[in-house]
């Protein structure tokens, strides 16, 4: 397709030689730009193609990347990256050594902060925008003169308003002298449609343009007069927003309740209203909230018609909308349906099990169980702090919680983990998804960490499964379980194949692993899926007629560890190799070498796993294969076992 406009913006300084008149044909020609673009190389849809009169307007208005925009979440930031020089290289998004999936400084100066979690803009937003008043006063008169002042806006949207971290950097806000512009792109959505008392109560803030006209205009006259200075504008904030209140008869919001000035709301998809608000408004001095409200999904009718689904479709067919899905199906299921659909069968016979979500019901399939029984499936927002302590509670007065969070995002939850959950050795069962290399949202996603933070917390129980049986199981378990329990298991589909490998049926049995393979020389012990891919290195080194004779055991409990498997391997083996889908510092080969070292045996412990490093984003194809933690990288690592 011909873009007239976008084909000639490198930059934002190329955007604001237009007419405004001429903005909202950079704005079709760009979701038109995004809708082919991802319909081959996928990504998140919706949530750009809501934001992009938003996107026009911010790089219309402010000097960026001078005057900096701090994203949230970073899957809104699709026409800000075509905008600021990487059009040509777009097609690259989320591929391996490609553009990042979310904003990143190190790819682009006009990238102030990384946004691959949400809910963090308002905190490093006010920080940004804290620190260059101190710049600004360490300049000489004369420099500061000659400058223009740096304007930082967060923008935050998608969800991202419901979790915790956004209302304290609100409350700093209220309370620090600073000029934050806070954007709240208001799509009443997460992934799955958002619920609770903050998302109805941003549907119904309204508030009257004219008064705020008004409004700024007395507030102009009065400090002409001297009526009014720095120390003086709280109190006259407090006293405005009381009269505004009154004359609109709506009560205090929670934004002019903190004496933020608010602003809105306002159609996000009028991109010459946003630019005349915006340069109306980017000046004012104090903190303020100018909120919007817009259509995850606009402009292509199946993304605005299913915004669940179209949050990320993968491939699509642009004129027909319809989806195309990938040809190598197999008969597998997905992990998540796994616990889905296990946990639906679990709730049906025990009514104490309740399942616990942040945002996450059709991600993690806990939707299977709430739509059969929904009144004890909770959603609780992008919150997943208050996920855990919310659990805590339920497990507390008897409940049974399943709380099912992504192992990335379980990392906003340590303390309340360790605080609220095993400090008191309650029952809550942490369904831990998408665990190891997840692929294409790169370093922010992978979920790298568990293994090795949840290991120190005492009363902590952790085991992965390495088929779907074994999650069935697990999670069977886990209910009959005192204590808090983690049942950790990667994204993607079960691999039931490896089953034929001399593999031993039997139930999974609490801190008890199982001898997939005998063997002479090494002893190799894996936990989780990653087992299955050892399985198959051990298998093609036979069939490559190696003499290397290895005995492979899939110890299933990090913690506790089978002690009667690590004696054996301990007495019987001078080589140990350990195997996991995680960070090797003190994950679970940590743990093996630690053991062998507090019981008197000496065998040589190798550690396969990440480094101590960050990944990339990439397929887990090509992931698993830089990080040698593929067929081909593991065999490797084992030949080289055999030469030494």
């Amino acid at each position: 397709m011909d873009y007239q406009y976008i084909n000639k913006i490198d930059s934002p300084a190329d955007l604001k030689k237009l007419k405004v008149s001429e903005l909202p044909a950079v704005c079709a020609e760009l979701r038109q730009f995004i809708i082919e673009a991802l319909s081959k190389n996928p990504g998140h849809l919706g949530s750009s193609l809501g934001a992009i009169e938003l996107t026009v307007a911010l790089h219309y208005v402010f000097d960026t990347p001078n005057d900096k925009l701090v994203w949230d979440v970073g899957h809104q930031a699709y026409a800000h990256k075509i905008l600021t020089g990487r059009r040509d290289r777009f097609h690259t998004n989320r591929q391996f050594k490609g553009l990042s999936p979310f904003t990143n400084p190190n790819e682009s100066e006009y990238d102030a902060f990384i946004a691959g979690h949400a809910s963090n803009s308002i905190s490093a937003a006010l920080g940004i925008d804290i620190a260059e008043k101190f710049r600004v006063e360490s300049l000489e008169l004369r420099e500061v003169e000659s400058r223009k002042s740096r304007s930082v806006v967060a923008i935050i949207g998608d969800g991202a308003m419901t979790g915790g971290l956004a209302f304290e950097g609100l409350n700093n806000t209220s309370m620090d002298k600073n000029n934050l512009l806070i954007v709240l792109n208001d799509n009443h959505m997460a992934i799955d449609p958002l619920k609770g008392g903050i998302t109805q109560y941003l549907v119904d803030l309204t508030t009257s343009s004219t008064y705020n006209k008004w409004r700024w205009r007395l507030y102009q006259l009065a400090e002409k007069m001297h009526l009014v200075d720095e120390r003086k504008r709280q109190a006259w904030l407090r006293r405005n927003n009381n009269l505004k209140a009154m004359l609109s008869k709506q009560p205090n919001n929670i934004f002019t309740g903190l004496n933020i000035r608010y602003f809105g709301p306002t159609d996000g998809h009028d991109v010459e209203g946003l630019v005349r608000i915006l340069s109306e408004i980017k000046n004012h001095r104090g903190p303020k909230v100018l909120h919007i409200i817009t259509k995850k999904g606009k402009g292509y009718a199946p993304a605005e018609n299913d915004q669940t689904v179209w949050h990320a479709p993968g491939e699509f067919n642009v004129a027909s909308g319809e989806r195309i899905q990938n040809s190598d199906v197999r008969i597998q299921p997905l992990w998540q349906e796994v616990f889905g659909e296990t946990l639906l069968e679990l709730a049906k016979k025990n009514e104490k099990i309740v399942g616990i979500t942040p945002a996450m019901p059709s991600g993690c399939s806990m939707s299977i169980m709430q739509k059969e029984l929904p009144e004890r499936v909770f959603d609780v927002g992008i919150a997943e702090g208050h996920a855990v302590t919310f659990s805590a509670g339920l497990a507390k007065a008897g409940m049974v919680p399943y709380c099912n969070i992504y192992s990335t995002f379980l990392q906003r939850a340590y303390d309340n983990i360790v605080h609220d959950v095993a400090l008191q050795n309650l029952h809550v069962v942490l369904c831990i998804d998408r665990a190891g290399i997840v692929g294409n949202d790169g370093a922010t996603h992978h979920g790298l960490l568990d293994l090795a933070y949840l290991r120190p917390i005492p009363n902590m129980q952790i085991c992965a499964p390495r088929t779907a049986e074994d999650l069935r199981e697990m999670l069977r378990l886990a209910e009959t379980m005192e204590g808090p329990v983690a049942i950790r298991y990667p994204r993607g589909r079960t691999n039931g194949e490896v089953q034929r490998n001399n593999v031993q049926c039997t139930k999974v049995q609490y801190g008890k692993g199982v001898k997939l393979r005998d063997g002479e020389d090494v002893a190799v012990l894996t936990i989780g899926s990653i087992g299955n891919t050892m399985a198959e290195a051990i298998e093609e080194l036979k069939n490559q007629n190696s003499k290397l004779k290895i005995a492979h055991y899939d110890m299933r409990w990090l913690k506790p560890l089978d002690e009667e498997i690590l004696h054996e391997v301990g007495k019987k083996y001078k080589t140990i190799v350990t195997a996991e889908d995680g960070m090797i510092a003190g994950g679970f080969g940590s743990a093996v070498l630690e053991w062998m070292s507090d019981h008197g045996y000496t065998p040589r412990v190798i550690r396969l796993g990440v480094n101590d490093q960050y990944v990339e984003h990439g397929s887990t194809k090509e992931l698993y294969h830089m990080l040698k933690l593929d067929k081909e990288g593991i065999c490797e690592s084992l030949l080289q076992v055999q030469a030494k």
